[in-house]
């Protein structure tokens, strides 16, 4: 919409620069061409405002097939406006000078002329065509026909209008035959799923298999080895039982030639002893004997006065100490009397 600005009974128009303006007064053409800016009069102005940028015209219609089958056509025309005054005299593209707005629906009437068109053509490729085949090659058939439709459509450069491109996205049966149709793609998918689950599961129950087969292999390997263990460990013990029988047997002699040892060392020095004891037993006896003699001698050679001072004197070593002595008359009187007998 191109942007107007009242100012004092004057009018100024500033476009855009997609948008080609055509201005008259009073029949004659002041200004022509896109982004134009202009001071005009809104009561002796005609003014016409063309877009000239690539639109896209969106349109989904319905076509029959050979096979009596409805679908749904989803195209794209895309186009735009080559000659914009060729177009401004076939098509209303006048706007208000007061707001810049249409005053008419030029780009709906494009649209129409642009929509049956490529429809006619279309409905002419899809009737000549099965449905299977139209939704396999449909899509490229109705394509080429509506270009060469279109770029064969004398109305259209009448009007000024270029067509850049054509689109067709999507052919589309009605829901209950689409499911129809994709009911064997479905079931074959389903069956080569089934096929994939049944082959995997087969892939597996052998790999369960063979899993199992190393393992009773493992385990078969194992008992082969644990067996080999025990026989080395009785071996091992039975060499290490041998070892400490021979070991203790050495110690038991080493010990015994020890024992022996030691018992002939303590009967020589028994008997060493026995003999030294006997020898001095022998010294002592003869000893004894010779001063037992010598005391014989000596008391035999002595006099009786002597003797019986000795014998005193060895009394007096061996008696007991004596702290008081109480002598009763009787007592006294038999010693003095044995005392004076003595004497006499």
């Amino acid at each position: 919409m191109t942007d107007i600005t009242r100012r004092l009974g004057w009018r100024h128009l500033r476009g855009a620069p997609t948008a080609h303006v055509r201005h008259h007064r009073d029949g004659k053409l002041l200004h022509d061409g896109p982004g134009l800016s202009f001071w005009f009069r809104a009561l002796t102005a005609a003014i016409s405002e063309v877009p000239v940028d690539d639109r896209e015209l969106a349109m989904t219609f319905h076509a029959r097939t050979a096979d009596f089958q409805d679908v749904a056509v989803q195209a794209t025309v895309t186009y735009r406006i080559g000659d914009p005054a060729v177009a401004a005299a076939r098509l209303d593209f006048s706007i208000d000078p007061d707001t810049g707005v249409w005053r008419g629906t030029p780009l709906e009437q494009l649209g129409t002329l642009l929509t049956e068109t490529a429809q006619q053509h279309a409905l002419d490729v899809l009737a000549g065509t099965p449905l299977s085949e139209a939704l396999v090659d449909g899509t490229a058939a109705v394509r080429e026909r509506i270009v060469a439709g279109l770029g064969a459509e004398p109305r259209l450069p009448a009007t000024g209008i270029e067509v850049v491109a054509v689109r067709v996205m999507a052919l589309r049966p009605e829901p209950e035959v689409e499911r129809a149709l994709r009911t064997p793609a479905r079931e074959q998918i389903q069956q080569e799923a089934d096929r994939a689950t049944y082959e995997r599961r087969a892939v597996a129950v052998e790999r369960e298999r063979a899993i199992a087969e190393n393992e009773l292999a493992s385990q078969i390997e194992l008992a082969r080895r644990e067996e080999q263990l025990v026989d080395q460990r009785g071996t091992n013990a039975r060499r290490e039982a041998e070892e400490h029988a021979a070991a203790d047997a050495v110690r038991a002699d080493a010990e015994a030639a020890r024992t022996v040892r030691l018992a002939e060392a303590e009967a020589a020095r028994a008997v060493t002893l026995a003999r030294a004891e006997a020898a001095g037993a022998r010294e002592v006896g003869e000893a004894r004997a010779a001063a037992q003699e010598a005391w014989l001698r000596v008391h035999g050679e002595a006099d009786v006065a002597t003797l019986h001072a000795l014998t005193g004197t060895r009394l007096a070593e061996n008696l007991p100490r004596i702290d008081s002595v109480t002598v009763s008359p009787d007592v006294l009187t038999g010693l003095l009397a044995r005392l004076g007998g003595e004497r006499e």
